[in-house]
């Protein structure tokens, strides 16, 4: 997993297992959070920035309070009645995408990789063919910034293998909450992909 051709990069990384694994496998020169509103913000702070400070990466932190324009689990509200799933956010990833963009272009960045995998096909957003479609939007733009997704083929298992559980260990995936409630989405995938990597008893 070479991102090393469009350098430097900055990686959006959101603290779950998916974006820390990026993070370790190809050392971004610059990791971005978001606190967007989302209920598990603070949570999703403490890992990521516990993984930089873990492997050396440059972190920035950019609070954004979208909350009203969210739905769902991750904004503790009713999920939208065009929701595939219940913590589906009205277009996050597009909002995360262009705000982490503007991150990275003002740091002088010529990448920005996201930790999107094969399990995201759930939501159009997580789709390879939403990912060719914003990364056409923001090359034709002044900085011709590239939007890479590197795992969009692997699924968070495969991707994961190569991860020391030392550096696992510190995400987040809880939907709701600052501390893993163990029953919605994020934390049965977490649950699951421990497991299936031969962390059953973490």
């Amino acid at each position: 997993m070479d991102c090393s051709a469009i350098a430097p990069s900055a990686l959006l990384l959101s603290g779950g297992m998916d974006s820390t694994a990026l993070a370790w496998l190809i050392r971004p020169d610059l990791a971005i959070t978001f606190d967007y509103g989302q209920l598990a913000a603070r949570g999703e702070l403490q890992a990521a920035t516990a993984v930089c400070v873990a492997i050396g990466v440059r972190h920035r932190v950019v609070t954004v309070n979208c909350r009203g324009l969210g739905s769902g689990d991750m904004a503790g509200t009713e999920p939208s009645t065009v929701a595939p799933v219940p913590e589906w956010w009205p277009f996050r990833n597009q909002l995360l995408i262009t705000m982490a963009a503007s991150v990275a272009l003002s740091e002088g960045m010529k990448g920005l990789v996201v930790g999107s995998v094969a399990n995201d096909k759930s939501h159009a957003d997580g789709r390879k063919a939403f990912f060719d479609a914003m990364n056409r939007v923001l090359v034709i733009q002044e900085g011709e910034l590239n939007l890479l997704v590197p795992a969009i083929e692997q699924t968070t298992v495969e991707l994961c293998r190569e991860v020391p559980f030392e550096i696992l260990a510190w995400t987040h995936s809880c939907h709701v909450a600052d501390y893993a409630c163990g029953t919605c989405r994020g934390c049965v995938k977490h649950r699951e992909t421990m497991h299936a990597l031969g962390h059953g008893e973490y």
